[in-house]
């Protein structure tokens, strides 16, 4: 019992669709490539998802390196201190 009390809660996996655009490249915004994808909520505000470096990320990034593309996401979300949301993606695929 008290090991389940001491044990961190994992954050639950959520999916998000939005449009995947590379944070030198597109956003000129770093120094190398990384992603992100910009999601519009109900209310017309743009929450931006920046994906943590993992194979999962780094495989994909080829197909929005050059041009942003429209992505369905899976993964587990935190917000950080700098107060920018990380996503550690286990799916990405192309929206239609």
């Amino acid at each position: 019992m008290l090991l389940a009390l001491a044990t961190p809660a994992v954050a639950a996996e959520r999916t998000i669709t939005g449009e995947a655009k590379c944070t030198k490249c597109s956003l000129k915004e770093t120094d190398k490539c990384g992603t992100v994808i910009e999601v519009v909520g109900t209310n017309g505000k743009t929450t931006r998802y920046y994906l943590a470096d993992n194979d999962v990320s780094k495989d994909f990034h080829s197909n929005i390196c050059k041009e942003p593309k429209k992505v369905k996401a899976t993964g587990s979300v935190e917000k950080k201190a700098d107060g920018k949301r990380e996503m550690t993606a286990t799916k990405i695929t192309l929206a239609d």
